[in-house]
């Protein structure tokens, strides 16, 4: 059964990172260990709980959401468990491997294939969900974009495994923003304990989140064409932009170099902390949240073919990063 006490307490992995000729340690909190294998499993969780207290699943609801996969994944799982049929609006950018367990697991997928100029389907997505809803009063959305529970469980929950591990020091923090829950619920903790605390805010480039031009992207998971609901201000101290190619590097970097395989969100997410590094070399106790494993990404991210069709070069793209090492307390 999927309890919070199968979630979360997921590891706390230093690596170090040579920059410059530099070495920084780096802890990245590993949540691919999650069930279903993503930081999403927490989410998934709040949001649904939040549904029951509330009162509005019951026998012969259909749970909707808007989602690039890990999401859903954890959705599928709880939906299955608990009796509720699950409908996932994805779109073309989901992977095989997403699907395919989605499907495994008994979800419903409804594919959009209309993007906008700029070959984003969130706004796609939003709308079928929309239909959907007013096609019939069994549709219960549990809406990841709005609902307060997802910023709260990371609040309540997320952000103090992450400074208990940590021994109450963080230096820097670095987290992926495509809804903008996670970063919300962890920033505000991080406040209220450690004012000192850098947070940073990882985005891709394309993204609007943070009022920049919309922009074709292949990372999935992070980023989006829509504003945020949960950040403020307050939510971060700065944030980075990191292309596709740089977070693709970074995904192949770790994995050829310590064997550990994280998505492109972590990959991200490692590539703004490089560059925070070679900028501001003094931060010690420092943490990258990796969302997910790259379990899903075999047909993409870790497929030489894949990057060659999308016109992908890796080539330059670590900056001064010259490698990863594994490395112990």
């Amino acid at each position: 059964m999927i309890t919070l006490e199968r979630v979360g307490n997921t590891p706390m992995v230093p690596v170090e990172l040579i920059i410059n000729d530099r070495v920084h340690r780096v802890h990245l909190k590993l949540e691919g260990a999650n069930p279903g294998e993503s930081i999403k499993m927490r989410t998934a969780l709040a949001l649904v709980n939040d549904l029951e207290q509330r009162g509005l699943l019951r026998e012969g609801s259909t749970i909707v959401e808007s989602t690039s996969g890990n999401l859903g994944i954890a959705i599928s799982m709880i939906a299955r468990e608990r009796g509720y049929q699950f409908t996932a609006v994805i779109d073309p950018k989901t992977t095989p491997e997403n699907i395919a367990k989605m499907e495994v697991l008994g979800a419903q997928i409804e594919m959009v294939r209309h993007s906008d100029d700029t070959g984003s389907y969130l706004l796609a997505r939003l709308e079928r969900v929309r239909e959907l809803l007013e096609r019939s009063p069994h549709y219960v959305w549990t809406n990841q974009y709005g609902n307060q529970a997802n910023p709260t469980i990371h609040y309540q929950w997320t952000a103090p495994e992450i400074y208990r591990q940590m021994q109450q020091r963080i230096d820097a923090i670095f987290i992926a923003v495509s809804t903008g829950g996670t970063l919300a619920g962890i920033a505000r903790y991080l406040r209220e304990v450690s004012p000192r605390t850098r947070v940073i805010a990882v985005d891709a480039h394309g993204s609007v989140i943070f009022g920049l031009p919309p922009a074709s992207r292949k990372l999935t998971g992070i980023g989006a064409s829509c504003p945020s609901n949960f950040i403020t201000l307050d939510s971060y101290d700065s944030y980075c932009i990191v292309r596709d190619e740089e977070a693709f590097a970074f995904c192949r970097l770790l994995h050829e170099t310590t064997a550990i395989k994280v998505g492109g969100s972590s990959g991200a997410v490692l590539a703004a902390c490089a560059r925070y590094l070679a900028e501001y070399g003094g931060a010690r106790d420092v943490v990258c949240i990796c969302p997910d494993t790259g379990n899903n990404y075999a047909t993409t991210i870790y497929n030489d073919e894949w990057l060659q069709e999308h016109e992908i070069s890796l080539t330059g793209a670590l900056g001064s990063t010259q490698r990863i090492l594994r490395s112990y307390p």
